[in-house]
């Protein structure tokens, strides 16, 4: 079985930050790309960045230059640095990984519970 399990959402003024963790747990046979969602209400929900298993990072244009992803491939886990934080910002964020357990050795997605993060004065 695996599971993520996220952490560090919360409340923050507009301009400050925020750090999310997302930890990879269960039997796991490798990991490959990781990365993190949001949704916010009444919309759909977007990428926000992903990197790859190589390193790559890939970010949506509205967090360029204010978030960082980042992963710890000993530890199976991956962050998000949020800086100068905005209202439009707030979502729900989700994390996901393509895995592959010690059963099936076959990549899949897995999703995450998700973490709230409201930007407000």
């Amino acid at each position: 079985q695996v599971q993520l399990v996220e952490s560090g959402g919360g409340l923050v003024q507009p301009g400050g930050s925020l750090r999310l963790s997302c930890a990879i747990t269960g039997s796991i046979f490798s990991v490959n790309a990781m990365g993190w969602y949001r949704q916010a209400p009444g919309n759909q929900r977007e990428l926000v960045a992903r990197i790859l298993g190589g390193g790559e990072r890939i970010y949506a244009d509205s967090v360029k230059g204010r978030f960082t992803i980042s992963r710890n491939n000993a530890n199976n886990t991956v962050y998000l640095q949020m800086n100068s934080l905005k209202p439009e910002d707030t979502a729900v964020y989700v994390c996901v990984a393509t895995v592959a357990s010690l059963a099936t050795k076959t990549y899949r997605n897995y999703w995450g519970q998700g973490t709230q993060v409201t930007v407000s004065s």
